[in-house]
């Protein structure tokens, strides 16, 4: 996850326009600009409750509006937790056809958003916190989280439960969307990892270790310096991958850490857009 060395620095959160959501959407899903600002303005958003096994997750769900049931989609955020630029998201990927989750990761220590206005991710403090917060998160907690959280999608009305389940994370996300593919084998079909941390580790809780229990197609964007600084995790993962006959794309990117988050300091539009097309197009693909 973002450390000492690698992270995306001072992480601003501007409201988006109208107008950007619109270029967001033409951009992933190859739209008019007129049908984008359109899909954009029929989501609805509500503030939920996700009772879990250890509390009450304060979460946001998406979807779009009018009759008709859809896919659903959990989104982890990054180590900064959910705020305006991850419902932002929410409601881009709802607009296409979804309904997506976007849960507060960090409810067992504080309700969203963890860290209210812009958040400096080099300065020591603040890692500090934020550090404590996802270390309150132990593996059986993530797992049982997941569950919960999989359940709610599916109790809602308008997800349609005879398709499978998307989930994809940010940073820290990465790896629990692994967990989650592992911990819901029968529900989740597609699993995207965003300058994900922590993917490949020494120890027997590897996320990469996972890849056997689960049932989905992968997309794991890396970022450069991510890769500079342990060049092999992307081979330990596509050979994970391939002895268990996932069906995966592992891919550098030419950006750094958090570039896929509007607000960051290294964001890279086309890089982001690039990286939300592969995804769009591993979701059409695999969850039906």
């Amino acid at each position: 996850m973002c450390d000492d060395d690698i992270h995306p620095g001072l992480v601003t959160d501007p409201t988006v326009s109208r107008r950007n959501l619109g270029l967001w959407t033409v951009a992933a899903a190859g739209i008019a600009a007129a049908s984008a600002a359109g899909a954009q303005a029929k989501v609805v958003e509500k503030d939920v409750k996700v009772t879990t096994p250890d509390g009450v997750s304060d979460s946001a769900l998406f979807y779009p509006e009018g009759k008709g049931t859809w896919p659903a989609v959990l989104l982890w955020p990054d180590i900064m937790g959910l705020r305006p630029v991850k419902r932002e998201m929410g409601r881009r990927l709802a607009a296409q056809g979804y309904v997506v989750l976007v849960v507060n990761p960090f409810y067992r220590s504080h309700t969203a958003p963890v860290m209210p206005g812009d958040i400096n991710f080099g300065d020591p403090e603040t890692r500090k916190v934020l550090m404590g917060y996802r270390q309150a998160m132990t593996n059986e907690g993530i797992d049982k989280d997941s569950v919960a959280y999989v359940a709610f999608l599916d109790a809602q009305p308008q997800t349609n439960k005879k398709a499978k389940v998307g989930v994809q994370g940010y940073c820290m996300g990465g790896p629990l969307s692994f967990r989650t593919a592992a911990a819901v084998p029968n529900r989740i079909g597609a699993v995207g990892s965003f300058h994900g941390g922590g993917l490949v580790t020494d120890q027997p809780s590897s996320p990469h270790l996972l890849i056997p229990k689960t049932n989905a197609e992968y997309l794991v964007a890396v970022a450069k310096n991510d890769d500079a600084r342990a060049p092999n995790d992307k081979e330990v993962l596509k050979k994970a991958f391939a002895d268990a006959r996932k069906k995966a794309t592992v891919e550098v990117y030419p950006a750094d850490h958090g570039w896929c988050v509007p607000g960051s300091q290294v964001y890279d539009q086309a890089q982001a857009e690039r990286a939300w097309s592969e995804l769009s197009a591993m979701y059409k693909r695999a969850l039906k």
